[in-house]
Formats: structure tokens, C-alpha cells, sequence
């Protein structure tokens, strides 16, 4: 099979990711095979191939937002059907056994392991993944569409549920990319008052279409306080911004599996008791909850298409902040 494959992490700028031919995978028991048809572009696969993540894996086929359809099942396959359109996200497999998986906390999981990161993922035309960690998705959301929705827009949904956002609240997204984008579509049908922080003027104009009641920069002052916020952006100076428009008893989620380091903080950011948490990886309820959100509303995700060849010029413009809304490689 066709792979986009990264051997060394290097920056992006020099185009790292190599596509090579790979043994196509064959499902074991419980297990099946997708013929991939797109996979989305995440900032975390940046942070994966320019080295700011430890990688247990190397060589290794990075993506994580994948939609392909099933083309072959290993013995004892009950949930899905050959032909049946399946998601496969960040989250590949958990113990099952641990204090965090028995308390419905599987995203902690000490043993967990993580799609194109701990295996191969979806740079690539097929994929193996246990029954248990794929999913059925919205018949009528297209292809292109519903794979930011398997790691931008679920990661996305924890933050907001972790900032303790209240419908007809105010929220601030500090940073609007692929996650953001899909974030202000969930708090809009919530009837929440949504204030974007972004740099990018494109960036802006998408934040007014959807729906934001204020657009800035994140050193800016906004016109009232946040009751909740998220970062999204990997910057740890915007944490200390971000207090300062929260309100008191609010709460700041952090979305982004890194961050530069966040500046030392004066105590009275955090007093009236403000809180600071992370958004950790996600549950597979976290994923079917945002599946059926997402036909609800409806989520309709902004996406630029790309070639599984053009993976590394995908993955430079979404550094320079050049992606409106997010990144999809088309698999042939």
C-alpha cells in the first residue's frame, strides 16, 4: 500500500514525510480492515513529525482523523459489515483494566495507545483497528467533512464540556483553527455569546460567519468577561491573556496536547476562584457523543483537500496558520 511515512522527526519546511510502499495490514481476530478514503490533517501530527512530542514509534505513518470503509474483518467481527463507512480516531486501544478505565476515564489510560502514534495511521490507503474503537458515522455527513470531527471537533468537545460552559454563557476560543471552527458551531446551539482571539484575519472572517459576537487578538480586551474559555493555540503566553478576560468562578480549559511554556502567573489571575484545566486525549463516548451532536445541529466542518502526496504541504501551511478550517488528504 501507499504511505506517507516519517522516519526522523525533522521540521516540516523540509518535507519529511516520505511516501513509500508498505505491506498492506491484514485483520486479526475482532479486528478490521478500512480501505482508507481521507484523513484529516491535526496540529498534533505536526507536533508528532517536528519532534515537540517524545514518539514511541519510529519509522511510523502518522494521521488520526480517518474515514475509510470496511473491506475485510477478522474472525469474530460483530459491528460492522463489509462495505459499512467507519471513523477511527486518536484513541486506538485501552487496557480496559486499569483505575482510570474502570472509572470511565479511559482517555488517562497508562497503557493506551494512540493512532499514528503508537501504530500506523491514516497518511496511507488501509488501516487495521479493533472493532471496539471504530465508528459508525453520520450517513449524510460527506466524507471530507466528518473526518476533522474525529480528533479537531472531539478534543474540541471535551474542552468545552471540561470549561463548564453554561448555554446563553460567554466563551472564549483563543486561537481558531480546525478545532475552534467546529467548538463555535456546538456553543451557537448552546445560545452562547462566543468571543474568537486569533492573529489571522481569514481566521476572523470565518469566526464572524459562524456566528462569533466579538473577534480579536489575543492581547486584546474584550468588551465583557468570559464565563468559560479554551486555548486551543500552542502558545503558554495566551493562558496568562486568557485569565485576565475570565470571569470570577470561571474556568480556562486547555486544549492542545502541547504548549510552550506558560509564564509565571500572579496569584490574582487565579484568585475568586478561577480554574485552569487540561483536555486530555478523549474518550470513545466523548467521540459518540460528537457524532450525534454533529447530525444534530448539523456540524458543517470548512475543509481544504489535499493529495496523500502534498501530506508535508498540508502540514506547512497549517504551521503558518494558512488552513481555514481544516485539512483533509485525499487517499487514492
Amino acid at each position: 500500500m501507499k504511505a506517507m511515512l516519517l522516519r526522523q522527526p525533522r521540521p516540516v519546511d523540509v518535507a519529511p514525510l516520505r511516501l513509500v510502499d508498505l505491506p498492506t495490514p491484514t485483520p486479526g481476530p475482532r479486528h478490521i480492515r478500512l480501505r482508507i478514503r481521507v484523513c484529516g490533517v491535526c496540529r498534533t501530527d505536526l507536533h508528532q513529525i517536528e519532534g515537540d512530542l517524545s514518539l514511541p514509534k519510529l519509522p511510523v505513518v502518522p494521521g488520526h482523523q480517518i474515514v475509510g470503509v470496511v473491506d475485510r474483518v477478522g474472525d469474530g467481527v460483530t459491528q460492522f459489515r463489509l462495505g459499512d463507512r467507519v471513523g477511527v480516531p486518536w484513541l486506538y486501544s485501552t487496557c480496559g483494566q486499569c483505575p482510570f478505565c474502570r472509572r470511565g476515564k479511559e482517555n488517562l489510560c497508562a497503557s493506551g495507545q494512540f493512532t499514528g502514534f503508537h501504530v500506523d495511521g491514516g497518511y496511507a490507503q488501509y488501516i487495521v483497528v479493533s472493532e471496539e474503537y471504530a465508528y459508525h458515522l453520520p450517513p449524510q455527513l460527506p466524507d471530507a467533512q466528518v473526518a476533522p470531527l474525529l480528533c479537531a471537533g472531539v478534543i474540541g468537545y471535551r474542552a468545552l464540556r471540561l470549561s463548564g460552559i453554561r448555554p446563553g454563557e460567554r466563551l472564549g476560543l483563543y486561537g481558531f483553527g480546525g478545532s475552534a471552527h467546529i467548538v463555535i458551531q456546538i456553543a451557537r446551539y448552546w445560545e452562547c455569546e462566543v468571543y474568537v482571539f486569533t492573529r489571522s484575519e481569514q481566521h476572523r472572517e470565518l469566526a464572524r460567519e459562524l456566528g462569533a459576537a466579538w473577534v480579536g487578538r489575543a492581547d486584546e480586551t474584550p468588551p465583557k468577561k468570559m464565563h468559560s474559555g479554551i486555548v486551543f493555540a500552542p502558545a503558554g503566553w495566551i493562558v496568562r491573556e486568557a485569565l485576565q478576560g475570565l470571569e470570577k468562578g470561571g474556568t480556562l480549559s486547555l486544549a492542545g496536547i502541547y504548549m510552550t511554556p506558560i509564564p509565571e502567573l500572579d496569584y490574582d489571575l487565579l484568585y475568586h476562584e478561577r480554574t485552569i484545566r487540561s483536555a486530555t486525549n478523549s474518550t470513545r463516548e466523548d467521540v459518540r457523543e460528537l457524532l450525534r451532536l454533529a447530525d444534530e445541529i448539523p456540524i458543517r466542518t470548512r475543509v481544504e483537500h489535499f493529495s496523500l502526496e502534498a501530506a508535508n504541504q498540508a502540514l506547512q501551511k497549517l504551521k503558518r496558520s494558512e488552513i481555514i478550517g481544516a485539512a483533509v488528504l485525499e487517499i487514492p
